[in-house]
């Protein structure tokens, strides 16, 4: 029988539209794989995550539209589901495993070890942990997106993409402008200047140093900023009340060790040896560093722990709607009842949490020589518990507020397994805590994307059986690309350095070393976490998280990435929130990958080649 054509020659093809295809997983592999070191690159540098969907979506219509001529909406939906799955490990493993090799390098002799973790057992940790997290999510579905109608605003943004095939070519083409511009940009800032260049524009002005008025030279960051927006600006706030309103007020008012952090000029005045011009100088340009590390960091800290556990408290109702969905799924499969075909079997994911938990433990009893079997146990069974609590926690945050508040619930869970682990030394208890807490951060990432993923998906007509099949299938790559970065990272830039400052991974050894060594400043991550809670029970979403890494953050990034929101804003304003979508958007997660990629040829090249790059 003769095939029949369309009007302009191509093939009619009757019945379903092609979903889960081959093209559609190897297209997510390769997608994924690009946006998971991009991103993975930019969360080192800048704190937090982003989510690969829209990305994955834009470039999915240019390859399997504008190459593979192949048409099919839920296709597409099947890419970037793959390909974000892929991506959600940068976030899980960025905020969690850098945390080994800042500790190595702030103390060799104590923790000099730690960097010679298990890369097998980690992976394995790592994908373990994702496959509960979305054992745990697939189940609450129709509790969250046919039933409570969360909006997930990063879905409702995909699905828009998904459903304009012609418009997914044309920011394709956007954002491979922006990606083009943000290279060329920084590849020459890396032969010029070096490849963290800041702009130190308050001390040509002449102001406080204090204020901190300083760039950082990255169009990455400000690509981020134009993406959060609006909503981004509450991360900026965090800066702008740490340098612009707490450093003067502390200035004045502050005790005599608070003062000496804000005038160490005037201090060293009155020293019996005449401090040199050079000094007086150096001494001055301290002051925002060690306000940062010395007040504001731990504040932040405490801000960052204080939110996840208020989210937690305010959420409660939210565990108790997860059960009942999870009875009402059992019961849907027993009695064939509505929804039923439209999910993976229940028996089946009952049966995966329980292998996880098992494999979960295994892997913790093989992360230490002096592991007890009884403890390793204990590790799996709260680390399992905290993989359910934090994926529904993170899973609503995400649905109402597109925030998440998951570097919180991974200071939180690393801080129980630590107390767990506690008997043997510290650095069998901190590989240990570190691994099997990285697991749970992977979880919580692969949840958080799976609902997005799926709300998409409801509003293009997509079969979530599919897509959640689509997921399981991607959450082995992730893992194996991240740790592989890491080393090569560590190895040419050194993570926790000026140049990779990893902000989550160096919170987390913060509090690691404040644990182990009995020496954290209490009272400042006391205060944090107190305002962090107010945050968090005010009902502004993530606010806490977001405030709480403002202040942990180096200014000079949250500068830079404040220029991005207003640009955002400014764009909205003068030229409609279509154009902004249309057109800034592509262009602004070009100019993260370009930079991304850049760096990360770089950083290889040194890897490889012995050389500064």
């Amino acid at each position: 029988m003769p095939e029949e054509l369309d009007s302009q020659g191509r093939v009619i093809h009757r019945g379903p539209y092609p979903e889960l295809t081959w093209p559609a997983i190897i297209v997510g592999w390769f997608l994924g794989s690009i946006i998971t070191l991009s991103i993975g690159y930019a969360v080192l540098t800048l704190g937090f995550s982003i989510e690969g969907s829209e990305l994955a979506a834009i470039l999915g219509w240019g390859i399997l539209r504008g190459v593979m001529r192949r048409t099919s909406i839920v296709e597409n939906n099947i890419n970037q589901t793959i390909a974000s799955a892929v991506n959600g490990a940068s976030a899980g493993m960025m905020f969690s495993i850098p945390a080994l090799f800042i500790l190595a390098d702030q103390n060799p002799e104590q923790y000099g070890t730690l960097t010679e973790f298990s890369k097998v057992l980690m992976v394995l940790a790592c994908i373990t942990g994702g496959i509960l997290g979305l054992a745990f999510i697939i189940p609450l579905r129709r509790q969250m997106i046919d039933f409570n109608r969360l909006p997930f605003p990063g879905g409702i943004a995909t699905a828009a993409i998904l459903k304009s095939p012609g418009a997914g070519l044309r920011k394709a083409a956007l954002l491979l402008s922006g990606v083009v511009v943000s290279g060329a940009f920084y590849a020459i800032m890396i032969v010029t200047v070096g490849d963290h260049a800041q702009a130190h524009l308050g001390q040509r002005w002449g102001l406080p140093s204090y204020l901190n008025i300083t760039f950082f030279l990255s169009l990455m960051t400000v690509g981020v900023g134009f993406l959060s927006g609006r909503g981004g600006m509450v991360f900026a706030y965090g800066g702008f009340i740490c340098y612009f309103v707490l450093a003067p007020l502390l200035g004045w008012f502050g005790g005599p060790e608070v003062r000496e952090m804000i005038h160490p000029v005037a201090a060293s005045q009155v020293s019996v040896d005449a401090p040199s011009d050079v000094e007086l100088e150096s001494a001055d340009a301290d002051v925002p560093d060690t306000l940062r590390l010395e007040l504001f960091r731990p504040t932040g800290i405490g801000m960052l722990i204080g939110a996840a556990i208020g989210g937690i408290v305010a959420a409660f109702p939210l565990v108790r709607s997860a059960i009942r969905s999870m009875q009402q799924s059992a019961r849907d499969k027993r009695t064939g009842g509505a929804g039923a075909a439209d999910e993976m079997p229940i028996r089946l994911l009952y049966a995966v949490m329980v292998f996880g938990a098992i494999a979960l433990m295994a892997i913790a009893y093989q992360s230490a020589s002096e592991m007890a079997l009884w403890r390793a146990a204990l590790m799996a069974l709260l680390g399992t518990l905290w993989i359910w609590i934090a994926g529904v926690i993170v899973s609503e945050s995400l649905g109402r507020t597109n925030w998440s508040p998951m570097s919180g619930m991974t200071l939180i869970a690393v801080t129980i397994l630590i107390l767990v682990s506690s008997g043997m030394s510290s650095t069998a208890t901190i590989i240990s805590s570190v691994m099997v807490g990285a697991a749970i951060c992977v979880a919580i990432s692969q949840a958080g994307d799976m609902m997005l993923d799926l709300k998409a998906g409801y509003l293009v007509g997509a079969s979530p059986r599919k897509q959640q099949i689509g997921q399981f299938l991607a959450t082995w790559l992730g893992p194996i690309l991240i740790i592989m970065l890491i080393f090569v990272l560590h190895d040419t830039r050194v993570l926790g350095s000026e140049k990779l400052p990893a902000p989550q991974g160096a919170a987390l050894a913060s509090m690691i070393n404040g644990l182990i060594d009995d020496q954290a400043p209490t009272w400042r991550y006391a205060a944090g976490a107190g305002l962090g809670a107010l945050l968090a029970f005010s009902g502004l979403g993530g606010v806490g998280v977001m405030i709480g890494l403002g202040f942990y953050m180096p200014f000079d990034i949250v500068l830079t990435y404040a220029l991005g929101c207003l640009g955002r804003i400014a764009v909205e304003k003068t030229k409609g929130v279509g154009f902004a979508e249309d057109v800034g958007i592509p262009i602004a997660a070009g100019l993260i990958v370009g930079e991304a990629l850049v760096g990360l040829g770089n950083a290889g090249y040194a890897a490889f080649w012995g050389s500064g790059g």
